[in-house]
């Protein structure tokens, strides 16, 4: 087959031909996410374990000719083994491979799952992809905000563990500073796993003081990231408004001209007539 229409088929999600390699594409790499999910049960892999293997290597050798396809066909091999998609698609095949060195690395096969992002593609889901992009613009422009916020949480779940630390004593589960930081960590996130609390009066009014500051705490994030979401929301609607404006100037400018060589023709007539 020749290489433009390989890669009209394989790339492409226009034609009849490239939309219906990717929905098999994709209904391939879903079952195959299904069989290692299946796979991960102690009663199923006992039972049909043979056979959930057979169909992995089935999936694994088809993927492995896609990839080494996509390679073939693609007008610029390099861009694409180190874009995002073709990095995820190296990924997707390696760990079957590697299951004889490593058994437990099979279930990264799931990473797979990260593929199905080309369903925005091809149905035309491009809206989504925008209101994804969106958010990325806000998240990048809350960088800096963010950092400041997650060092200075940083610096008080220190204190705060090492406070408790000296509070609580290891009599009563705080066995070393690292341990009473990841304690305050859980408690300021107000997850709580309850395996190590407060015994003492003191640590547990320094506890309730974690978790009523964990509760101000989680709606700093939200809060920048919302102020980023109405700034950029902000900023578009006034490139609308002076594109919009732009055109009726346009427009304006444009009948001026029209007004301006009726004049002059009239002008013409006029001294025609004299």
């Amino acid at each position: 087959m020749d290489k433009d229409k390989l890669r009209e088929i394989i790339f492409g999600y226009r034609t009849k031909s490239g939309k219906t390699f990717d929905i098999i594409l994709l209904s391939a790499i879903l079952i195959s996410v299904i069989c290692v999910m299946l796979d991960s049960d102690k009663n199923i892999h006992q039972e049909y374990g043979n056979s959930l293997l057979t169909i992995e290597w089935i999936f694994t050798i088809f993927f492995t000719i896609e990839y080494a396809l996509r390679i073939y066909c693609s007008s610029n091999r390099k861009r694409y083994i180190f874009s995002f998609m073709g990095i995820i698609d190296l990924l997707s095949i390696i760990p079957t491979y590697l299951v004889g060195f490593y058994a437990p690395i099979g279930s990264l096969i799931d990473i797979r799952i990260m593929r199905l992002i080309r369903v925005f593609r091809i149905f035309q889901l491009s809206p989504y992809l925008k209101s994804g992009h969106t958010m990325q613009i806000a998240l990048r422009s809350s960088r800096p905000k963010i950092i400041v916020f997650i060092l200075s949480i940083s610096l008080i779940v220190v204190i705060l563990g090492t406070l408790m630390y000296i509070i609580e004593g290891q009599q009563n589960g705080f066995d070393n500073i690292p341990k009473a930081i990841y304690w305050a960590v859980v408690t300021l996130t107000t997850v709580g796993y309850g395996d190590v609390v407060p015994i003492t009066t003191l640590g547990k009014t320094v506890a309730v003081l974690i978790m009523m500051l964990g509760y101000a705490i989680i709606a700093v994030p939200t809060g920048i990231v919302s102020a980023e979401f109405s700034k950029n929301r902000k900023e578009k609607n006034q490139e609308k408004n002076q594109h919009h404006i732009i055109e009726k100037e346009e427009i304006i400018i444009s009948k001026e001209e029209e007004i301006l060589e009726k004049l002059n023709s009239l002008e013409k007539k006029i001294d025609q007539l004299k």
